[in-house]
């Protein structure tokens, strides 16, 4: 597989980037409030929540540009509170208000980042409201041109303690999925997970002429309902047969269900980043969702590498934009490792639209687009 990392401000290295070249984009930009990464050019540290919105619109408009007309945007987004504490007061991150809080005075924040009003003053959001900052760059990037076609919720089983006695512990994030387009490419079979035993054997119930359950109550859960009787007054159906395949091949009709809106994943720390990280479990439903073997992903901010880990697993080549030489070097040792889930031979072209030879594919036209991740040998596959 092959990746390429583009070192700086990710609006100049976005530029480097061929117009409709990607065809998935899974990021989740720095924070508002969160912590100061030390680089000049930073994003998060803005002066209000409405500057970091549009900082971030800004971006997502040249990521537009080089999304494919059929290409999603996956952005994973979390909130903050807004500081009030005096001359002190910032606005923090409400999973790390303890080791990253905002709430030092400009002079006590290290690193490079702009600076930001320190009298924690604004016109509409008071000191301890939540911000909203998910859904106002949701919906600053509708308004820009995005289609918002879907919330996700990242449950957290694990989140960080809170010290906080007036509110519950936050244990969830936002995962927004956009399009460039109204019809896009979407793989709902991919990602879809196991149906609950509760709706197999209930589906599996006989219905009677009047859709009522003829085993047991509607609505009734198989727990508390009797075996299925032997004998029923209509005709001696069993609940079983009724216009209905099998039980086992009813069982392999519906034992998978399109994936619900509400993912629950723990979270885990990458031991070489100092930051916090999504886990790949997170990612990897919007990158099999989102894109076939063979096309390009792109993060804008690269972070760690996490995206591009997932996406070369899974034989797909990434695109990363970092600003920091250290996050750079950090994810090229990481994506080094990395190897396919399924080892095979990349296709290097596809099926032209008239049915006709096959076309060049655009994604893996431009090979000088990428610089080739080594990796250590891998065994050919079985054939």
């Amino acid at each position: 597989m092959k990746a390429k990392i583009l070192e700086g401000n990710v609006l100049e290295t976005l530029k480097d980037v061929p117009p409709c070249s990607v065809q998935c984009v899974v990021t989740s930009p720095p924070y508002y409030g969160l912590r100061d990464y030390g680089v000049d050019g930073q994003i998060g540290l803005e002066p209000s929540p409405e500057a970091y919105v549009e900082t971030l619109v800004n971006v997502f408009r040249e990521v537009r540009r080089v999304l494919k007309d059929d290409g999603t945007l996956w952005l994973n987004l979390g909130d903050s509170y807004w500081g009030g504490k005096g001359q002190s007061s910032q606005a923090w991150s409400t999973e790390h208000q303890d080791r990253d809080t905002l709430q030092k005075a400009q002079h006590q924040i290290t690193g490079k980042g702009e600076t930001r009003p320190t009298d924690g003053k604004h016109p509409v959001i008071k000191p301890k409201d939540l911000i909203g900052i998910p859904w106002m760059v949701a919906f600053a990037l509708r308004a820009d041109g995005w289609y918002l076609r879907q919330d996700i919720i990242w449950n957290k089983p694990n989140p960080m303690p809170e010290s906080m006695t007036d509110r519950c512990t936050k244990s969830h994030e936002y995962i927004f999925l956009l399009s460039k387009s109204k019809v896009y490419y979407f793989d709902q079979e991919a990602i879809k997970e196991p149906a609950a035993i509760e709706s197999l054997e209930r589906l599996q119930r006989g219905v009677s002429d009047h859709h009522k359950n003829v085993n047991g109550a509607p609505g009734q859960t198989p727990h508390s309902m009797n075996k299925p009787r032997l004998n029923v007054k209509r005709g001696g159906f069993d609940g079983k047969t009724n216009a209905m395949p099998g039980r086992e091949a009813f069982r392999q009709f519906v034992e998978m269900r399109n994936k619900r809106s509400v993912w629950t994943v723990t979270t885990k720390p990458y031991k070489e980043a100092h930051f916090a990280v999504y886990p790949p479990d997170l990612i990897e439903p919007c990158i099999l969702a989102g894109s076939r073997e063979g096309d390009t992903v792109l993060d804008p901010f690269n972070g760690s590498g996490t995206t591009g880990e997932v996406s070369i697993r899974h034989n797909r080549f990434y695109i990363g934009c970092e600003l920091n030489p250290d996050y750079v070097r950090l994810t090229k040792k990481r994506l080094s490792k990395v190897q396919p889930v399924l080892p095979q031979e990349i296709r290097t072209t596809l099926p032209a639209p008239d049915g006709g030879d096959s076309a060049p594919s655009q994604a893996l036209s431009k090979p000088d687009m990428f610089s080739t991740i080594e990796h250590e040998p891998t065994p050919a596959p079985r054939r």
